[in-house]
């Protein structure tokens, strides 16, 4: 990606304008990490883009952003631009292309307002981000009100960005995002989850969810999380507090990279606990995995989950106290769950949770880490004898429910090596359509 960057960059130079990586990846050069995209700008026009590039797509040409195609890799290719004001709290009214300093002016954080010459090996820093840089501090490019106003979504990229960085926010940036708080209401549910979906599965993401709710950010986008503090838990299993901090601990017991759908299911494991509440012989939670698996719904609808997401993590929510009874379950069972597509995941939602609590004890992990580990020398799943069509066409039943539940018998049948060929399948189903 890196040498396809640099060749667009020289076909533009070499037509005489002006051209540069930009943002993030000069960002990440600085840091010593391979960027994840390279971002260009440069003086060429968005037409003059598009004559010298061979593949665009003008994704974004009245703002000056064009899409570049090369190598199978993509490049948004920017004209160095200002901006009118931003009355939608998100886009400009209107652009003027302009110089590089201009341009570098407009950006949000210093950090990310750098432009590098991958030719001449140079970095042009206008706004003092490599100062900030090696400081680890994250400073606004200019007055924090006016860059929060113009996009209301940096109320949550500035945590990010300081979290995942490990930087300190400079004099005022802290005050300004908590003054500013209200303004997140205005972006869209799809920003949203996908911020929030980088911050979790980032670095430090419990503390960047400490300061979304210290800034008040947190109960207008989530108020279901914000609604985990102060419900205490039975102190002999969670010493680290109430379910609020112990979630928080949990999203930091993530592994590096997670999945999305177990990073907020993590998150989102124990929502439903604030509404199952009760004191008996001790606190209990009766219910509140399957309480928080209709609320992990509402909140995935909210927030645009894809139908896919949405699926996957209400399951892992659904299931995540499953483990309890594991090994007193029949091996045919634990083969079952171990089959899941999602148990891999399951497992490491139980990890996060338990690294999560005090006193942590991963013993139970470890030995069903151990158990999916060797699965397909364990019970590996057998070849299918009966299809619900051939019961169907075989015994004269219609589709419905008890197909499901024949199978369901099929299947144990076999994995309990009672049962191996179509025909003991089919004496099996006759025995029980008799019953």
């Amino acid at each position: 990606m890196e040498k396809t960057a640099l060749e667009i960059v020289k076909d533009l130079k070499d037509k005489g304008f002006e051209t540069y990586f930009a943002g993030g990846s000069v960002r990440d050069i600085l840091l010593g990490k391979t960027p994840k995209d390279y971002d260009i700008v440069t003086s060429a026009k968005p037409e003059e883009i598009e004559d010298i590039l061979e593949h665009t797509i003008p994704i974004g040409k009245k703002f000056g952003v064009i899409l570049a195609v090369k190598n199978g890799h993509n490049f948004e290719v920017a004209t160095f631009r200002s901006d009118a004001a931003y009355t939608d709290g998100r886009r400009p009214d209107a652009v003027f292309f302009t110089d590089p300093k201009e341009d570098a002016m407009r950006r949000d954080f210093t950090i990310n307002g750098m432009f590098y010459d991958p030719v001449a090996k140079k970095v042009l820093d206008f706004v003092g981000g490599q100062e900030d840089l090696k400081k680890k501090i994250l400073r606004f490019i200019g007055d924090p009100h006016e860059r929060i106003v113009e996009d209301n979504l940096r109320l949550l990229r500035a945590i990010r960005f300081k979290n995942e960085l490990e930087l300190d926010y400079a004099p005022g940036t802290f005050e300004a995002i908590e003054n500013n708080a209200g303004l997140i209401q205005n972006v869209s549910a799809e920003r949203i989850q996908e911020e929030l979906t980088k911050i979790l599965t980032g670095k430090n993401p419990g503390q960047a969810f400490r300061e979304m709710s210290e800034t008040d950010v947190l109960k207008i986008i989530l108020p279901e999380l914000e609604a985990l503090k102060g419900v205490r838990q039975p102190e002999k299993y969670h010493k680290e507090g109430d379910v609020f901090e112990h979630t928080l601990e949990s999203i930091d017991a993530l592994p590096e990279n997670p999945s999305k759908e177990l990073a907020w299911a993590v998150l989102l494991h124990d929502i439903g606990k604030p509404e199952t509440f009760s004191v008996d012989d001790r606190i209990r939670f009766n219910g509140h995995a399957e309480k928080g698996a209709e609320m992990t719904g509402e909140i995935a609808k909210r927030l645009n989950f894809s139908n896919e997401m949405t699926v996957n993590v209400k399951w892992l929510v659904t299931h995540h106290m499953m483990f309890g009874g594991f090994d007193k379950m029949k091996k045919t069972r634990q083969a079952h769950w171990i089959h899941q597509p999602l148990f891999g995941e399951l497992l490491e939602l139980l990890r996060a949770d338990i690294l999560g609590t005090k006193p942590k004890d991963l013993s139970m992990y470890n030995e069903l880490k151990g158990l999916m580990d060797k699965k397909e020398l364990l019970l590996p799943k057998p070849e299918t004898l009966l299809t619900g069509k051939e019961i169907m066409d075989e015994f004269g039943i219609s589709q419905g429910p008890e197909i499901g539940k024949i199978l369901d018998v099929v299947y144990h049948a076999q994995m309990e090596e009672k049962i191996h060929t179509k025909k003991e399948a089919l004496e099996l189903v006759k025995k029980l359509l008799k019953a």
